[in-house]
């Protein structure tokens, strides 16, 4: 059906990243807010080939980022700095943000620096990511490989911001060039 109206094959992947950018949009989450919390969400399909491979584009590179392999990672915007032990602690001198300096700490004297307060307050499913996956390496030794991927994760958020902004701009010319489905 996709490939009728287009002029040509869409292939699956092109399919999915389309859906992956709309699934992102803010506007498609708000207008559809209610079926995306109790039924399946409507997924509306543009007729204008070009929009689709625009928004097909940008759901392309928030996969990527999202997987953590994208060359948009490089280099992260977030850096470890202080000396210490690694020990990812909570209470009153474990996790913390502090957004004038926009540092999250582990413990008392290390810290993830360079981290927009947009960044760590970006939530997927009710989680602030950049919390919760500190959290969950609650009490260990954060590794080298762990501290790259924690700046990547912010990284990556950073990026899906503006990605989502420039859905979000597209996405109302969905709505005005939806793709008529026959019943045949």
């Amino acid at each position: 059906m996709l490939g009728s109206s287009y002029g040509d094959e869409v292939t699956p992947e092109a399919v999915f990243y389309y859906l992956y950018a709309v699934l992102y949009s803010n506007i498609y989450r708000d207008c559809y807010a209610e079926f995306l919390r109790i039924d399946f969400p409507r997924i509306p399909f543009t007729s204008d080939r070009e929009l689709f491979e625009k928004l097909a584009a940008l759901g392309k590179r928030l996969i990527d980022l999202h997987l953590l392999r994208s060359d948009e990672l490089d280099p992260p915007i977030a850096k470890f700095e202080g000396d210490g032990d690694g020990i990812a602690q909570t209470g009153k001198n474990g996790l913390r943000y502090e957004p004038k300096t926009q540092r999250v700490f582990i413990n008392d004297t290390q810290y993830f620096e360079g981290v927009p307060p947009q960044v760590w307050d970006y939530q997927i499913g009710g989680y602030q990511v950049c919390q919760k996956w500190l959290k969950d390496r609650k009490d260990r030794h954060l590794s080298l490989d762990e501290i790259k991927t924690y700046c990547q994760i912010v990284t990556a958020l950073a990026k899906t911001i503006e990605i989502q902004a420039a859905v979000d701009e597209l996405y109302p010319m969905v709505e005005e060039t939806l793709l008529a489905i026959s019943s045949d």
